[in-house]
């Protein structure tokens, strides 16, 4: 007799692939906008922005309008975008300024892209619900 399958299978596949998706956009981000060794990472920023903006976007979608299919938030919402956004890079971005004598720079990386990818996330899930409320209405 064989063991049960694992139910959360499904759900560990579908974020893995979504995440091999968000991490070879995120990879082409970089090739499309390089950033140099010792300069801003702006590349990591609004890659950063933009994740967290669509974030809020689909989690308005998926909870407020749409009734998802049980594996669409962990396939786009953990994996896709989990891949997607790197705030790893952002972390060892911030090092890198730091140890290369921009401590200006790294602290100001550090709260900029706090505040940014915050305001992104509530500017998207407000707007989102603006225009969902227009639909209806």
């Amino acid at each position: 007799m064989g063991a049960a399958p694992n139910p959360q299978g499904p759900v560990v596949a579908v974020v893995a692939l979504g995440g091999v998706i968000g991490a070879c956009a995120r990879y082409g981000a970089s090739l499309l906008w390089p950033t140099a060794t010792a300069g801003f990472p702006w590349t990591t920023l609004v890659v950063n922005v933009v994740g967290c903006a669509v974030i809020g976007v689909f989690m308005v979608v998926i909870s407020e309008a749409w009734s998802a299919h049980r594996l669409v938030r962990p396939f786009f919402g953990t994996g896709v975008l989990g891949g997607f956004t790197t705030f790893s890079t952002y972390a060892v971005d911030i090092q890198r300024l730091v140890e290369g004598g921009r401590v200006r720079a790294g602290l100001g990386y550090l709260g900029l892209t706090v505040l940014a990818a915050l305001t992104a996330v509530w500017g998207a899930v407000w707007a989102t619900r603006r225009v969902l409320a227009w639909r209806q209405a």
